[in-house]
């Protein structure tokens, strides 16, 4: 398991709507200390958002790479980096669907239900380039989908119905307020109506 730093700075989150969450990214080629600068800064970023999961393309750097700190079903954290990640998923009789709450640091302050397979496996390299795998359950499982699927240009409304999306849209339009466009590096406003906690995913 990839030790994350704890060295770097925080960075404008990308929103929804910039050409670079929209798109396949880049796959990682290089390791050295820019990645790694770069991976420091989303880690730093992630924790400042109060996140469990950033991809690289949600501070504007058209790579496939994500970074996250998530618990399982369980409660036992995974951490990591992954670059240039597949993602494997339960097939036939051993796909099962949760259907929990999602966010995105990317849309702020909103979530909605999106059903996903309750297992995923992510394999990978770390910033170094030496190989990783990390799979669980849970709030992990989701985790690993979501972050997955920014690499490849997909944000999880692009996964809702039309009902669900127009609700989300309607939802973080109402706290858009509270989110400064250099956030987090500026801090949300009126934080207390911002509790997260039991809302599930937000990365």
């Amino acid at each position: 398991m990839s030790t994350l730093p704890t060295d770097g700075s925080v960075r404008p989150i990308t929103r929804w709507g910039e050409d670079v969450m929209h798109h396949v990214n880049q796959p990682v080629t290089e390791f050295g200390d820019d990645l790694h600068r770069l991976v420091a800064d989303m880690v730093a970023t992630m924790n400042a958002a109060e996140g469990v999961g950033l991809a690289a393309n949600q501070v504007g750097v058209d790579l496939q790479l994500f970074v996250f700190s998530c618990p399982d079903k369980n409660g036992v954290y995974q951490h990591g980096v992954v670059c240039n990640p597949v993602l494997d998923l339960p097939e036939g009789k051993d796909r099962k669907l949760d259907e929990g709450d999602e966010g995105c640091l990317s849309l702020p302050g909103a979530f909605t239900k999106c059903a996903r397979p309750d297992f995923a496996r992510v394999t990978g390299v770390d910033q170094f380039g030496e190989p990783v795998a990390y799979e669980g359950d849970g709030l992990l499982a989701r985790c690993l989908q979501h972050e997955t699927d920014h690499t490849q240009g997909m944000v999880f409304g692009d996964r809702l119905s039309r009902k669900y999306k127009k609700r989300l849209f309607a939802e973080a339009e109402e706290f858009a307020p509270d989110y400064p466009a250099d956030w987090p590096i500026s801090p949300m406003l009126n934080q207390d109506e911002h509790d997260h906690s039991d809302e599930g995913l937000n990365a």
